[in-house]
């Protein structure tokens, strides 16, 4: 009786296990790993990556991240993002089946950030919405609108004579020292209470430059719309690459908000140099100057990016103000010309009026905007239409009269009402000038209210008569920044005030 009661025991053990046999689902998660073959500056080569997609995100062991870059039959060239010295050859390497992305939200204003979304500014872990892949597509033709907002600078010499408008691609070159980080932070500063959210994304820089120009812009409260994003010169390469591409997609997060956003990158002259010794260490053939051939695709796809929205899509605008650099004025240089065709219009900073006192040192005549009158009010539009002509012609006979050559009263004139025009689009640097003001100041030059003043008291006579600006009514104004054309009636009020204010500063002279 007990080896029956047994045997039944252990056919219902049996059956029970084979159940459970039967219902078991193993909760495996498959995984493909390579193994690190070859480590060099900045990339690795791993093999056994069979299903590996080209700029997928692979894992290393340190919570190291790299992008596949070269994805070749037997091995794949991978661009490495972060300290790589824990890194041995026979290490792993695991796909994580998804590309390079950056957190973006409210949250990273006033931040300062690396490109992979790790915060440098001691102000605690990012509380982001979302994450947007670096790498989007630009948007279409029929998606944009024409580019007729204007974006104030602050400076007399870009607004007047090269204005920028918003969702325009202005490019800002010259050689090392002549002020190009100078003119992109003014802007940045320029756009406090502008509703312009600001990213000034630092390539390859030095940290104490960054450090300084991260401190200029606490002090002039530019922080609390601005996002900052670093990387140093001593970093990986593939973090020099891949900044720029993460501060567009932040800017482009806004940008669908309907929002306008202004870019800085400083600059694509590091950025080409990171993606150089990239491409010749993995072994991509080099062309001219020794970049890759495909050296202007990474740029005109970066650049393409920036745009103004139609209303349908938010009315958003990306403004890119892109540097670059240039050795001994050779504007004709390979990364120059490129970024020149690329983008629409250049601001060329001198060297030589640099050394001369003449800030910020514009050359006005190798500088351009493709947009031109267009990203203007209509108010000043009517002030300064006259202004880049009469400039262009006091230069050209300057050069002339170096030659001792004599003189007739109206171009001795014409030199001495150009050099009045010269020494009030000085400007000195982290004091941009409202529009109202620049205004009432250029319409007081234009029609020759300054050529009364000796030439050491331009800056003088410019204050008072920017103080004098301030009775002016509020309701002009206001149509200095309206879309309205600029009636006869306010010109005489302007006049007189600036006749007035003038002959006041003159006679205490």
């Amino acid at each position: 009786m007990e080896s029956i009661n047994l045997h039944n025991l252990l056919d219902h053990t049996f059956d029970g296990i084979n159940q459970s046999l039967n219902d078991f689902e193993p909760q495996l998660t498959p995984r493909e790993v390579g193994i690190v073959t070859t480590l060099s500056t900045g990339i690795v080569k791993v093999s056994g990556l069979p299903g590996v997609g080209f700029e997928e995100l692979l894992k290393f062991p340190g919570n190291l991240y790299g992008i596949a870059f070269n994805v070749d039959e037997n091995e794949v060239g991978v661009v490495l993002l972060g300290e790589y010295s824990h890194l041995h050859t026979g290490d792993e390497a695991e796909r994580t089946g998804r590309v390079m992305d950056v957190p973006v939200g409210d949250s990273l204003i006033g931040r300062v950030i690396n490109p992979l979304g790790e915060p440098l500014d001691e102000k605690g872990p990012l509380v982001f919405e979302k994450r947007f892949p670096i790498e989007r597509p630009s948007p279409a033709i029929v998606d944009r609108e024409p580019v007729i907002v204007p974006l104030q600078t602050g400076l007399k010499v870009i607004d007047a004579l090269i204005p920028v408008g918003r969702g325009q691609r202005e490019l800002i070159m010259g050689d090392r020292q002549t002020g190009k980080t100078a003119i992109a932070i003014d802007t940045i500063i320029n756009q406090h209470d502008q509703n312009v959210l600001c990213i000034y994304c630092s390539i390859g820089q030095r940290a104490a430059s960054v450090a300084k120009v991260v401190a200029d812009l606490r002090d002039k409260g530019a922080m609390d719309y601005t996002i900052v994003i670093v990387t140093e010169g001593n970093e990986a390469p593939g973090l020099n690459f891949i900044a720029p591409y993460a501060a567009t997609s932040i800017g482009e997060y806004f940008m669908g908000k309907g929002k306008d956003v202004l870019i800085i990158y400083d600059d694509l002259t590091h950025h080409a140099r990171a993606y150089r010794e990239l491409s010749l260490l993995l072994r991509r053939p080099p062309g001219r100057e020794a970049f890759p051939g495909d050296i202007f695709y990474i740029h005109s796809r970066l650049l393409e990016r920036s745009t103004h929205l139609r209303n349908e899509l938010g009315g958003g605008s990306l403004t890119a103000l892109p540097i670059v650099e240039t050795e001994a004025q050779n504007i004709s240089a390979y990364i120059p010309t490129n970024l020149i065709s690329i983008t629409d219009g250049q601001i060329y900073l001198s060297p030589t009026l640099f050394e001369l006192g003449v800030l910020p040192a514009v050359d006005v005549g190798k500088s351009v905007s493709r947009v031109g009158g267009k990203a203007q009010r209509p108010a000043y539009r009517s002030v300064t239409s006259a202004l880049k002509l009469a400039y262009s012609q006091f230069e050209e006979l300057e050069t002339f009269a170096k030659f001792g050559t004599r003189l007739d009263e109206h171009t001795r004139k014409i030199i001495e009402h150009g050099r009045r025009i010269r020494a009030c689009l000085k400007q000195p640097a982290s004091s941009p000038i409202p529009l109202s003001d620049q205004i009432v100041v250029l319409l007081a030059l234009t029609n020759g209210f300054f050529d009364a003043v000796p030439l050491p008291r331009m800056k003088e006579a410019e204050q008072t008569l920017r103080e004098a600006a301030g009775q002016l009514p509020e309701d002009i104004r206001q149509r200095f920044i309206s879309t309205a054309q600029f009636s006869e009636e306010d010109r005489q009020v302007i006049l007189q005030l600036a006749i007035k204010a003038i002959e006041q500063y003159t006679q205490r002279l």
